[in-house]
């Protein structure tokens, strides 16, 4: 084994490790600001998660009125409440756990008695819809896959139970840790992972059905047997 080859980890390591660092800081930089009421930070933190807030809402909910009134409501509360963050979490995890609260609250409002019931995706609020966001910066996800699949699994995720869609947007679009999603949820970290991977497994056709709808499209006149084309089985 080569000299680069065998320090090369260490390089590895020492990157992550100044990463991780500057994510510190920033974040007890986020918490000391907003426990002074920074108005200046505020609107610096409302620029830069703006997108991923209302995406996390419009995938929460499926109804966009709903999701942009909530927006609006979260960043109230993270005013109202910035003393409450203390810099130990990502203020991204801190954010959606706030943004999932208000839902819960909301709906529990409208129609729902109880947390199971906004999670069955059985709702009138749950209905397939299709939104675009215009946002500079790709997602993880976004930078694996063209705009066609990004539509495509955006169409096949609200299609999906609230319950597996949650886990992963978190931890697909939004780049969240299977620790953090599970912060933002409550939910113990054993759940957490058997939600992803059944998520993953419920995704799966739904994407090979809308790929397939995609590719051959039903005909607007059935055509007869003599001019239907033929295809392997």
């Amino acid at each position: 084994m080569s000299i680069a080859a065998t320090i090369r980890p260490f390089f590895a390591h020492n990157s992550a490790t100044i990463a991780d660092e500057q994510v510190r800081q920033e974040t007890l930089a986020v918490s000391a600001g907003l426990k002074r009421q920074d108005a200046g930070l505020l609107d610096e933190l409302i620029v830069r998660y703006q997108h991923r807030l209302m995406r996390y809402l419009l995938y929460l909910t499926s109804n966009r009125e709903m999701a942009e009134d909530l927006f609006q409501e979260v960043w109230m509360r993270v005013l109202v409440r910035g003393a409450q963050f203390n810099g130990k979490a990502r203020f991204d995890t801190w954010l959606f756990t706030i943004a999932r609260n208000m839902v819960i609250d909301q709906k529990r409002k409208k129609t729902m008695s109880s947390l199971d019931e906004l999670f069955e995706g059985n709702g009138d609020d749950d209905r397939p819809m299709s939104f675009e966001l215009a946002d500079d910066e790709p997602t993880p996800f976004d930078s694996l896959v063209n705009l066609e699949d990004r539509e495509r699994i955006a169409g096949a995720l609200l299609e999906m139970d609230t319950l597996y869609r949650e886990v992963l947007v978190l931890r697909f679009h939004e780049d969240l840790s299977l620790e953090e999603i599970s912060k933002v949820t409550r939910s113990p970290l054993s759940t957490v992972k058997s939600r992803l991977y059944r998520g993953m497994a419920l995704l799966k056709p739904k994407l090979e059905r809308t790929r397939l709808r995609h590719q051959f499209p039903a005909p607007s006149v059935r055509p007869s047997i003599e001019s239907a084309p033929l295809r392997e089985a």
